[in-house]
């Protein structure tokens, strides 16, 4: 184990993101960091500024900046590098979605390889020289490809992407690790299981899911609903990037997994029984505002048609992190999705924006001239 390093000043790429934003806060309220946070975010569909209103509030130009630009744009980057003193990136900005990259790669290309490529040369003519620095890589399971019925996926398992997501995540992987061996850029890589947690964009399975249970509308869900996932509390994973940062070996890969894994039916299952507890049928007014004739929330599920390259299973074996850095996850997942389910149906504004596409107009009313 390296020894553990002091980090000052972190650029946070995508921090508006999901797990971006979740990781933003883990540091301001979870952790002992006392630097400053420069947050990069092109905002996309799914980023978004709300997801750390309080934060801006709270730390806003005194320890948090936020810069409204492309990691794509090396001009833009290489300036940022000029102005701020970074010791730490952690790079999480990517598109993430395997549905939209099956119809439009394109986006993915771009944003997860060119965009990755772009980043590490500016990060490596800015550090050139440099000591006590770190690049630390986002990363997913899904590079892995898919699982038989036994087995779990570690570091040295070989690639074998099946998604244009998974390909260009896998692409980037490589050039990350790349710019170690060539460079002697000092990086460290993390692989993840599926994430779930409050201010996930309403398009992945456990928030659309769980607001389509609350809105009485169908469950859909994908094939005969068997493919497997291992399933990680968002700030689990963020504790677990932390961790790595300060403590992981240069130039190493570690998975974190979250040691639960479900069938996506067994999931939809558990969203509706949970959903039944906090807030029931019977008292559901969009339900009965529907005159639906349903008994219960599991009524609502449907199956569909599977989509293309729809891998079966992912399992993650985190002994690497677990044996050499003492981490392990600490939300099991009854209680995650408590918390997550708890947090959707007590941010219906939120929810509300990001449905109708309203927070698109704060984003430019509030961004347009960063």
């Amino acid at each position: 184990m390296s020894k553990k390093r002091k980090i000052k000043h972190i650029l946070v790429t995508g921090g508006c993101g999901f797990i971006g934003s979740n990781f933003i806060h883990y540091l301001f309220e979870k952790s002992d960091f006392r630097g400053t946070v420069v947050n990069v975010d092109k905002l996309t569909y799914a980023g978004n500024p709300e997801n750390l209103h309080d934060i801006a509030l709270r730390y806003g130009n005194k320890r948090y900046f936020y810069k409204k630009t492309d990691i794509s744009d090396h001009t833009s980057m290489q300036g940022i590098f000029e102005k701020y003193p970074i010791d730490t990136v952690i790079h999480f900005a990517a598109e993430s979605h395997v549905d939209r990259s099956i119809f439009g790669p394109s986006d993915f290309i771009q944003s997860n390889i060119l965009g990755t490529f772009t980043l590490l040369e500016v990060v490596r003519k800015a550090w050139a020289g440099k000591k006590h620095v770190l690049f630390h890589h986002i990363s997913t399971d899904e590079v892995y490809g898919s699982l038989g019925d036994t087995g779990h996926f570690q570091e040295t398992t070989a690639y074998n992407p099946r998604s244009p997501y998974s390909a260009s995540k896998a692409a980037s992987d490589h050039l990350v690790k790349a710019y170690f061996h060539t460079y002697s850029l000092p990086i460290t890589l993390s692989n993840c299981s599926n994430n779930y947690g409050p201010c996930q964009f309403p398009e992945k399975l456990i928030p659309l899911l769980t607001l389509n249970a609350w809105k009485g509308k169908p469950l859909p869900i994908y094939g005969d609903g068997q493919n497997i996932r291992d399933w990680l509390y968002v700030e689990d994973h963020c504790s677990a990037i932390w961790t790595i940062i300060h403590q992981g070996q240069s130039g190493e890969t570690y998975n974190i997994g979250g040691d639960c894994e479900m069938t996506n039916l067994q999931v939809v299952e558990k969203i509706c029984e949970t959903l039944e507890t906090l807030y029931p049928l019977k008292t559901n007014l969009h339900v009965k505002l529907l005159k639906s004739k349903i008994q219960n929330y599991k009524d609502l599920i449907t199956f569909v048609a599977d989509r293309p390259g729809h891998d079966r299973r992912y399992a993650i074996d985190f002994k690497k992190i677990r044996t050499e850095l003492k981490w392990e996850p600490r939300v099991n997942f009854d209680s995650g999705l408590e918390k997550t389910i708890q947090w959707y149906l007590k941010n219906e504004e939120w929810i509300n924006n990001i449905i109708s596409g309203e927070y698109r107009n704060w984003i430019e009313k509030n961004y347009r001239t960063r």
